[in-house]
């Protein structure tokens, strides 16, 4: 079973912030988050996973934001750098869009993080779900859902043949005869598309696990074939195990029809966590923490996600069909169908997604924890999960000193780390470097 930790300032419930054992500091000092790294690699997980939006919200939606940490959010390549410098094999894992950045900047980003690391870096390549971003980046309108997704294409070709650049022997460092490196070992992309025009090469070399660990998010049907085509690990949003199993078989297939075998992917649905001594212990740790959640907040972050303004609904009323959203798609249809199967009423949907943005949660006591894990992974709905703790630290604490024995014990997790790379972690083979293997 393969584990990452959602890093997430105070936790990951919207309201961790307001309990009382969680640190106010924490959303942005690097003293929280080097404790959680060293915490994270002592236990053995496959890597730390943090997400990232170049935007809070809208104008309009300062008021209510203002009842969360959200506003707070640190650039994540200057804080995996950071926590990089303090641990020696846990994977560090950051999102950067392809929607507003350009495809030589990321690769080089991520390089060279892979590189100082010593082969642990992951690159969470997202296009842009906030609309709000397009207006930090001279734009007056947010990029369209099918532009998003075939610049994101290009985006990912662009990157990949940018890690390329070296062939894995191509330093020499050849004192006697001056030579640094063989240039005949040194490539030029010169791509050209309908998004990118790049010539290189990149100025990283190739790194310990040959390039950086794809990661991906999207669960659309042309995040699916992005994912197919490109992820190496896919960080999902699941509620039930059928449609989590059904998902799990579509992206392997549409793999598999690309010629990739079905191990090359990791599939990873993120799982919030409340751990207590008994179930119902948990269950009042969970629901101290839904209390906490400010009213003005949950219908609020709903529409968000909804793709529609629900405020002007009936809260206790039936959720209304959306349309269909520029933004998150796939989180739509899950929060959707969650409705439908469970028959909740808006308030009752803006309450659990709210706290876990649409995440599945797990409260019980150790061994229901385990127990649920295992029967999602040994049953074909995961290969692993994103653990996110409801609150930092205690809530990260309850996992590694309670659930990871369990695991531990039916021997689905590991107990020393198999090697030094995120590669090595996950089980992934070293990719062959193009201009290489065109020799071969």
């Amino acid at each position: 079973m393969k584990l990452g930790l959602f890093l997430q300032g105070g936790g990951h419930h919207i309201a961790a912030w307001r309990d009382p054992g969680v640190a106010s500091e924490g959303p942005q000092s690097l003293k929280h988050y080097i404790e959680i790294a060293r915490i994270a690699e002592a236990a053995c997980f496959d890597m730390l996973f943090n997400a990232d939006t170049q935007a809070t919200f809208g104008a309009d939606d300062i008021d209510v934001w203002k009842h969360t940490t959200g506003a707070l959010r640190l650039e994540p390549l200057t804080l995996l750098g950071a926590l990089a410098a303090v641990t020696e094999k846990i994977g560090l894992v950051s999102t950067a869009t392809t929607t507003y950045f350009e495809p030589y900047i990321v690769a080089r980003m991520f390089a060279s993080l892979d590189q100082l690391s010593g082969g642990r870096c992951g690159w969470n390549l997202v296009t842009s779900a906030a609309a709000a971003e397009a207006f930090n980046f001279s734009r007056d309108a947010h990029v369209g859902h099918a532009e998003r997704y075939a610049r994101a294409a290009e985006f990912a070709e662009v990157v990949l043949g940018l890690w390329d650049s070296w062939e894995a022997d191509a330093i020499i460092a050849d004192k006697e005869r001056g030579l640094f490196f063989n240039p005949e070992k040194l490539h030029l992309l010169n791509h050209k598309g309908q998004h990118f025009s790049v010539r290189g090469p990149l100025t990283i070399q190739r790194s310990p696990q040959g390039r950086p660990v794809i990661v991906q998010a999207g669960q659309s049907e042309a995040g699916r074939d992005l994912a197919a085509a490109t992820s190496e690990v896919i960080f999902t949003v699941q509620q039930d195990l059928e449609e989590a199993r059904a998902f799990y078989a579509d992206v392997k297939q549409r793999a598999a029809k690309l010629g990739r075998p079905p191990e090359a992917i990791k599939i990873m649905p993120g799982v919030m966590t409340v751990i207590g001594r008994t179930h119902d212990e948990a269950q009042e740790k969970f629901e101290r923490l839904q209390s906490l959640i400010h009213p003005d907040l949950g219908v609020k972050i709903l529409s968000a996600f909804f793709g529609m303004d629900l405020t002007h609904y009936p809260i206790d009323g039936e959720l209304p069909d959306p349309p269909v959203a520029n933004n998150e798609q796939g989180r739509q249809t899950v929060i959707r169908d969650l409705a439908r199967r469970e028959n909740l009423t808006i308030r009752q949907v803006a309450q659990k997604v709210a706290g876990v943005r649409g995440h599945r949660v797990l409260t019980g006591t150790p061994v229901e924890i385990a127990d649920s894990l295992e029967h999602w992974f040994t049953t074909g709905a995961a290969d692993g999960f994103n653990i996110m703790p409801a609150t930092f630290m205690d809530g990260l604490h309850d996992f590694v000193d309670f659930v990871i024995p369990e695991l531990r014990r039916r021997k689905l997790f590991r107990t020393q780390y198999e090697g030094r790379t995120l590669r090595a972690h996950l089980g992934l083979p070293v990719p062959a470097n193009r201009w290489a293997a065109s020799r071969a």
